[in-house]
């Protein structure tokens, strides 16, 4: 078979171990991943990572943008040569993939975070840790290994545990910090809400704060089984911080000396706003529409957002991809590189580290086969021309 590299070559190995009856163990088509996982799952569990806010109208219209544009294929280039590699804040990334930050792994597999972390890093890809994670800071560094890493802050409202964050971060090897700004409260979700179930009441999801020197210090020592409850109460009280504003970044670039990228950002004037006080990049994001309910979808503000600010800072986006062809979309209309959250939450669901393993191969797979197919050979090449948008 002619055309292998090291990332389309899944393809064919997939192929020759058909030749002994081997087949995948998981779907190919990571959008079939979702009703496997439902039936694997706990009804709680899979209403966690599945359900969006309101109707989730908004995690429709995340889709729904995808379909409105399509790629235009070009002939009789020279594609023999691929690299699908970009360089994001000094990094050298196999490709324009990362790990979007999903908490409480521990709901969808025990390894959690763990289990996510030696994928990724096996994959050389970015996992973006949650603040909100099951498994501490440390611990995820620990298995990650030499596989590169990012840190996602949910800014509490207590600034001495922001800054102990940022800085058991920094002491692990976290390399770039993403701040989620669109969680200043949780929103209603009405798959939770039926259930009554929010895994963090449950001390689930708070490993973070529960091994914090500061969180132990403000509730008189360790977590134990004492003071658990108040221990949760505290975390509900520090968890969201409504009352930031753009001048309080600054808090953040006196505590964190690396990259630092806003997540959440749908409007070019917050884009803009972004730029203006310094920050290093945005991720055109809507929280894979678990925040707002009839929000516009992710894709559809990605080109704003690109020609507001993308020659000024770096562009990514999160919210909705599925498959390579969408990789290749979001590339087109502005994005440096993409970020993956529910395929890869419901891999480790299925297989732990190797179903996590298995989707990001297979998306980085498309993702190389399509752009080549498409007549490009890097992703730096993708833009407006190889996209037109359909009625």
């Amino acid at each position: 078979m002619s055309g292998m590299s090291a990332l389309s070559d899944f393809q064919n190995e997939i192929y020759l171990n058909g030749l002994g009856d081997v087949r995948p163990a998981l779907p190919t088509d990571l959008t079939r991943l979702e009703a496997l996982a439902e039936r694997r799952l706990s009804a709680e569990s899979f209403g966690y990572i599945a359900g969006s806010a309101g109707v989730e109208a908004t995690a429709r219209a995340n889709r729904e943008a995808f379909d409105r544009w399509r790629i235009v294929p070009r002939m009789l280039r020279d594609v023999s040569i691929r690299d699908l590699s970009v360089d994001l804040f000094g990094q050298r990334l196999k490709s324009p993939v990362l790990l979007a930050p999903i908490g409480v792994q521990s709901i969808f597999h025990p390894d959690g975070e763990l289990a996510v972390a030696r994928a990724a890093a096996a994959e050389n890809v970015p996992m973006v840790l949650s603040t909100a994670a099951s498994h501490t800071i440390e611990e995820v560094a620990e298995a990650s290994g030499e596989g590169p890493r990012w840190y996602q802050l949910y800014w509490p409202k207590d600034p001495d545990l922001a800054v102990s964050f940022l800085e058991r971060a920094k002491a692990t090897g976290y390399t770039t910090l993403v701040v989620t700004l669109d969680t200043v409260t949780l929103a209603w979700r009405p798959r939770d809400l039926d259930a009554a179930y929010l895994p963090f009441l449950r001390a689930i999801g708070t490993a973070n704060y529960f091994s914090d020197p500061v969180f132990q210090k403000a509730i008189g020592g360790p977590v134990t089984a004492e003071n658990r409850t108040a221990a949760i109460m505290h975390w509900a009280a520090n968890f969201s911080n409504p009352s930031l504003t753009w001048d309080d970044l600054a808090f953040l670039r006196g505590h964190w000396d690396g990259p630092i990228v806003l997540k959440g950002i749908q409007h070019p004037d917050d884009a803009r706003r972004a730029v203006d006080t310094g920050m290093d990049g945005v991720i055109v994001s809507n929280h894979g529409g678990r925040q707002v309910d009839g929000a516009v979808g992710s894709l559809d503000a990605l080109p704003g957002v690109a020609r507001a600010v993308g020659d000024q800072t770096t562009v990514l986006f999160d919210s909705g991809i599925r498959t390579g062809a969408d990789v290749v979309k979001a590339l087109s209309l502005g994005a440096r590189a993409v970020l993956l959250g529910r395929p890869y939450g419901y891999g480790l669901a299925l297989a732990g580290e190797t179903g996590v393993r298995h989707v990001l191969r297979c998306l980085q797979a498309e993702t190389e086969l399509t752009m080549t197919l498409a007549g490009v050979t890097r992703p730096d090449q993708l833009n407006m021309t190889n996209v037109t948008r359909h009625p």
